[in-house]
């Protein structure tokens, strides 16, 4: 008599990527997994030095793409002098060359952000696997990919081995009931559980969004959501595959196209986590209770709504006291101010985070027949978004508004490229970090959504955006 097979436990979506992915398993519980996409950038370098140190081709050059975006300009591309900017990009190009990589350079008309570029080109897609040695590759799991950031030294494993060890993280999932309101987005969601659970609140936890509010965003919201995963500590954010992931990237590029696409749709549609499984740990938010969302310090979980007031250091737990009473200073805060009022003199609009054309269009929604008190910056996150808006007509509103419209890149986010804020100067931005000197020395950052950059650009402070928007979404 043959003996039925033992029932299989309910698995999470993270469970059976890992699963999926291992190859083996060292004594001390480190997992070798299989990479199925590695993006590059310049800031790669180090990486490929390691493998002309050892002679070492990329093992798997096919399954590697290379990405100018930290390093591009904005403007001048034609004469870029001499310099580490050009150095960077240079060396990418001739590093990408040597091992036949495809490279999306800065003449490429699909250049872009690697976090843009990536999912407007269905190289990210639902299972995979996606590695990049920058942080904010979590980015790609919002199309219910293994996606997470890895150092240097990891970029040269996956470049000489198509692989890569990773210990396995535990898993959390962050469910979100109800509706947002009105002008209210994924950059406020992500701010809203950052400042609620804290920036190692998801210490050590790979991260699975779901809830009506999650499944009501749209691929752009999703990836938005998954950037800033790492904000609140954790290795990943994920949400699980659906229409709305299928319709985003039928037709890419490097996705599957014909019988592939119908059996990979198939396949795809199995990845969700089945009822019954288990997380380590569980998160609910109500939709109802986010407001737009803006930062008053230095840290990404230093997050309040937008009629709210600076904390008081002095009614804060020791433990923060003092890290509030530093930001305070820096940011140039005094407790317990009204957050609505602060004057800006500048914005920002781009990023990986906040650089997609559904981000251009709102913000541009708020600024339409409207002049900006102040000057900003909106860099598109692809040559392909920017070439979209300006068949939109996007880019005339930003510039009748009194904004720079530039070329892609990473720009002001991180400011390796020239676009920087000045010491003292206080900068509303779209962007995912507002530490001390992020967008240039002595620059204090506000993050926000890009509508509610587009507001601050309007009155000059930071300011409620949905009076702004009424009866024009």
């Amino acid at each position: 008599m043959t003996q039925a097979p033992a029932a299989t436990a309910p698995a999470t979506l993270f469970d059976k990527l890992w699963q999926a992915h291992e190859i083996t398993r060292r004594a001390d519980g480190a997992s070798l997994l299989w990479v199925d996409r590695h993006l590059v950038h310049e800031g790669s370098h180090h990486a490929f030095a390691k493998l002309a140190a050892r002679g070492a081709p990329v093992a798997e050059p096919q399954l590697t793409y290379a990405v100018v975006d930290h390093y591009a300009p904005t403007r001048g591309r034609d004469a870029i002098p001499a310099g580490d900017i050009r150095r960077m990009i240079e060396t990418l190009g001739q590093n990408a060359h040597r091992h036949g990589l495809r490279l999306f350079g800065l003449r490429d008309p699909d250049q872009g952000i690697v976090h843009v570029v990536g999912p407007e080109q269905g190289l990210t897609l639902p299972g995979f696997t996606v590695n990049c040695g920058d942080s904010h590759t979590s980015t790609h799991g919002a199309f219910g990919a293994l996606a997470f950031g890895i150092g240097a030294t990891e970029v040269a494993h996956v470049l000489a081995t198509q692989t890569i060890w990773q210990m396995r993280p535990k898993t959390m999932r962050i469910t979100v009931v109800g509706q947002l309101g009105p002008a209210v987005g994924a950059k406020d969601l992500a701010l809203h559980w950052i400042a609620r659970l804290g920036a190692d609140g998801a210490r050590g936890h790979a991260i699975e969004y779901a809830g009506p509010a999650v499944r009501a965003l749209s691929m752009e919201g999703r990836m938005t959501l998954c950037n800033l995963s790492i904000e609140g500590g954790a290795r990943l954010g994920m949400v699980a595959p659906d229409d709305t992931t299928f319709a985003y990237l039928k037709g890419r590029p490097f996705a599957p196209a014909g019988a592939d696409w119908a059996r990979a749709v198939a396949l795809w549609a199995r990845l969700p986590s089945d009822d019954g499984a288990q997380f380590d740990r569980e998160v609910e938010i109500d939709a109802s209770d986010i407001a737009p969302t803006v930062t008053w310090g230095t840290s990404p979980e230093e997050a309040l709504p937008i009629t709210g007031h600076v904390p008081n250091p002095a009614q804060l737990p020791p433990a923060r006291a003092a890290r509030a009473s530093e930001a305070l200073d820096y940011m140039g805060l005094s407790a317990g101010q009204a957050l609505q009022g602060v004057a800006v003199d500048q914005v920002f609009i781009g990023s990986c985070t906040n650089g997609r054309i559904e981000d251009l269009r709102l913000a541009a929604k708020v600024l339409q027949g409207r002049r900006a008190k102040v000057p900003g910056l909106v860099a598109p996150g692809s040559a392909l978004v920017k070439a979209q808006a300006e068949a939109e007509g996007l880019d005339r509103i930003f510039t009748q508004a009194g904004l720079d419209w530039v070329e892609a890149g990473c720009s002001m986010c991180v400011g390796m490229n020239g676009d920087l804020v000045a010491p003292g100067k206080r900068c509303a931005s779209s962007t995912n970090r507002n530490f001390k000197g992020r967008q240039g020395r002595g620059a204090r950052t506000h993050l926000m959504s890009p509508a509610m950059v587009a507001a601050a650009a309007i009155t000059g402070t930071l300011c409620d955006v949905r009076p702004l928007l009424e009866g024009r979404v």
